[in-house]
């Protein structure tokens, strides 16, 4: 869903950059999809036959946070972020994306499990609009932060989730 709404927003002629997960975390397939040019790129760590549960290659993930970051820096009107985990909640993984792009006032679109979702709240510093997970919750919050911003000449608001609130 959120690689099809970048895409979407992309075409429209919009920056939508970010990455999303291909594939899955217990297998070789483990991968991301960069949603600004649809490159994929391999998270995996090299295939161990004995190793089990996630698969995640962390310096592959850094390095398709690099590209994400050198995206960000040619401008953006959104990032997307396949999700806000563990990770992030330590203030590692993609954190560090997600924190430019707050400061930056970029809105951010990223899947949040309940388990970390009150985490979540304390890493946003409360700046936050909780969607349900449907493609038209979002193309509707989209269609509200994307309008307000086009009429900032008049009212210009404090945040993104001033705007979406």
């Amino acid at each position: 869903m959120l690689r099809d709404f970048a895409a979407q927003l992309n075409a429209h002629g919009f920056r939508a950059v970010g990455m999303v997960q291909a594939g899955q975390c217990a297998d070789s397939s483990l991968s991301a999809v960069l949603v600004h040019n649809e490159e994929k790129i391999l998270l995996a760590q090299d295939f161990d036959p004995s190793a089990s549960g996630c698969r995640l290659d962390l310096a592959r993930l850094q390095n398709a946070g690099a590209r994400v970051a050198e995206a960000l820096g040619a401008g953006a009107d959104l990032l997307i972020v396949n999700r806000f985990g563990k990770r992030e909640r330590d203030g590692k993984g993609l954190a560090y994306l997600i924190e430019r792009a707050l400061g930056a006032d970029i809105p951010v679109v990223i899947a949040v499990s309940s388990q970390y979702f009150g985490d979540w709240i304390k890493f946003a510093d409360g700046m936050s609009v909780k969607l349900h997970c449907d493609r038209a919750a979002l193309e509707a919050w989209w269609d509200r932060v994307s309008a307000a911003n086009s009429c900032a000449g008049t009212q210009v608001p404090a945040t993104v989730c001033e705007i979406a609130k």
